[in-house]
C-alpha cells in the first residue's frame, strides 16, 4: 500500500448503493453540490428503490426535486431510467460503461461517476473541476471532458483512477476555483499554466 493509499479514503456518496449513486450523478448535472445533497435526501426518504421511482407520480418526484434544477426534466429522466433498470436489467445498475451508456442521460462523466462511487471500479470520472484543472496545470490540453478523460487515462497510473475525480472536485472546490483560485495557498502553483500567466 503506497503512502497515497495508507491516508486516502475515496468519498462515499449515497452509501456506495449504485442505483442511489446513479440517480444522484443525474440529479446533479448543471447544480450546485449542496442543491443536489438537498433533492437526493428529499428523494432517497420517500422513494428508495428503480420500483418506488418507476410507479411514483411524476409531480410528487418533481416536488422532492426541484432544489436540483430542471425538475420536469430530471423527474421525468430519472422515472425513465428506473424503468429501464426494471425492464432490460433486472432492477439492478449495470456495471460497464458500455451499458450505462446506454441509459437516457447518462454520459460518460455520469457512467463513471457509478462505476468508481457505485462500485468501486478504476475509471475517470471527468467534471468541470477535473477538466479546468488538468487544463490549468498543464496535464492535458483539451477542449472537451471526453478528451480530457482519454488524455488522463494515458497519463494517470490505472491504481489511482478510483481516486483522481475526487481529489481534483475537492481541489477545485477548494483552491483551484473557477473564479479567483487561491494561487497564494496552492501546492502545486509552481506546475499551474494560469499563474505562471500573471
Amino acid at each position: 500500500m503506497t503512502a497515497l493509499e495508507e491516508k486516502y479514503t475515496l468519498r462515499s456518496f449515497e452509501g456506495g448503493h449504485p442505483f442511489r449513486v446513479l440517480i444522484r450523478t443525474i440529479l446533479s448535472q448543471r447544480t450546485r453540490d449542496e442543491n443536489t445533497d438537498h433533492a437526493s435526501a428529499r428523494l432517497f426518504s420517500k422513494f428508495k428503490t428503480p420500483e418506488d421511482i418507476a410507479i411514483a407520480d411524476k409531480e410528487d418526484i418533481e416536488e422532492l426535486i426541484v432544489s436540483a434544477g430542471f425538475y420536469h426534466v430530471k423527474a421525468a429522466r430519472i422515472k425513465e431510467v428506473s424503468q429501464i433498470l426494471l425492464d432490460e436489467f433486472d432492477g439492478k445498475v449495470p456495471d460497464t460503461i458500455e451499458e450505462l451508456l446506454t441509459l437516457p442521460g447518462v454520459g460518460r462523466k455520469t457512467a463513471n461517476c457509478v462505476l468508481v462511487y457505485g462500485f468501486k471500479k478504476p475509471a475517470i470520472c471527468v467534471d468541470v473541476h477535473v477538466h479546468r484543472i488538468s487544463n490549468r496545470m498543464g496535464l492535458v490540453e483539451t477542449k472537451t471532458p471526453e478528451q480530457t478523460e482519454e488524455k488522463l487515462k494515458k497519463l494517470v497510473p490505472k491504481k489511482y483512477w478510483l481516486e483522481i475525480n475526487d481529489l481534483l472536485v475537492q481541489f477545485g472546490q477548494t483552491i483551484c476555483r473557477p473564479v479567483n483560485p487561491l494561487h497564494d495557498i496552492c501546492p502545486v502553483n509552481d506546475c499551474c499554466k494560469l499563474y505562471s500567466e500573471l
